[in-house]
């Protein structure tokens, strides 16, 4: 089954949908052999990754598209994927979801903010005004309707921060109306604020969690069957694997730094992943395979008899 088709049958389900966010293949990768049934590729987690930046508009369609077809070329599981403010107007924003859709996005998240935009959860984000907002969800869900009727459209609001909870509610029911299968109310300050969106807003609800994120200034960790419960459909969780991957390689390098000062023993199994597993988890198998199936060696052998 299409990916598309699976996200699309998940997020009907009375069951919520857990997304985990990736910031590249190995990721993708660990998320989907995890067992996890899809995955968001974060913008704030490409920021940080690739550039060591903050999630303040430093990315473009270009490099987003290109990382897009790279990992959905390379898992199986469904990819959303984070167009931040469709990068211009409401005609750029019909050619992004157009450029993301052909790189094999399942899911394509365009949100509310004014550029340069700023992750949710931060200081001095704005929004642009109500008519601009939904005419650039009528340009993204055009945009799927014309060119690739599978891919689901997530609108994201983060008005609850800006105008308060109130005015994200109503961005998130004129989004549904415009067309988006999905809408996110992003930074709600409480669960009563989640509790009311879930109640009032007429659309599948993805609402965000900073799990494994300390001091996190806003949103309250919820575990997921009680959102569930709320009547949340989706969570995702955007910054786990960056701040989990950050954790594992100050450790390891910490460790390397004490070492080459010693000549005690070294090893340390418990800061790295067994050799065989990392290579299997890379695909080093797959590769072996295919020498074994296109080799020439039999044929040279056989020419040299001759």
């Amino acid at each position: 089954m299409h990916g598309r088709t699976r996200l699309a049958e998940s997020l009907a389900s009375s069951d919520i949908t857990i997304v985990p966010g990736v910031y590249d293949g190995i990721s993708a990768r660990l998320v989907e052999q995890v067992g996890f049934d899809t995955g968001f590729l974060s913008g704030a987690g490409v920021s940080n990754s690739r550039l060591a930046q903050p999630d303040m508009g430093v990315l473009n369609l270009t490099e987003i598209a290109a990382l897009t077809k790279e990992i959905t070329d390379n898992v199986d599981i469904p990819i959303w994927a984070d167009a931040d403010t469709g990068y211009g107007n409401a005609v750029n924003t019909y050619q992004t979801i157009r450029r993301l859709a052909d790189s094999g996005a399942a899911a394509v998240m365009i949100e509310d903010q004014k550029w340069p935009k700023r992750c949710g959860h931060m200081k001095g984000k704005s929004v642009i005004p109500f008519d601009e907002a939904c005419s650039k969800v009528d340009a993204a869900v055009a945009a799927s309707d014309e060119h690739a009727p599978e891919l689901q459209i997530m609108a994201r609001t983060d008005a609850a921060g800006t105008h308060g909870i109130d005015e994200a509610i109503r961005r998130c029911n004129a989004y549904a109306d415009c067309g988006a299968d999905i809408v996110f109310a992003d930074a709600l300050l409480s669960e009563e604020d989640i509790r009311r969106a879930a109640a009032e807003v007429d659309a599948h609800l993805c609402v965000n969690m900073g799990f494994g994120i300390r001091s996190r200034p806003t949103t309250p960790l919820i575990p997921a069957p009680e959102l569930e419960a709320m009547g949340v459909d989706a969570v995702i969780y955007p910054r786990l694997i960056t701040a989990a991957a950050t954790t594992g390689m100050k450790n390891a390098l910490e460790e390397l730094k004490s070492a080459v000062t010693t000549t005690e023993e070294t090893e340390r199994p418990d800061l790295v992943v067994d050799w065989g597993y990392y290579t299997d988890l890379i695909g080093k198998p797959e590769f072996e395979a295919m020498e074994e199936r296109f080799s020439t060696t039999t044929e040279e052998a056989a020419a040299d008899d001759d």
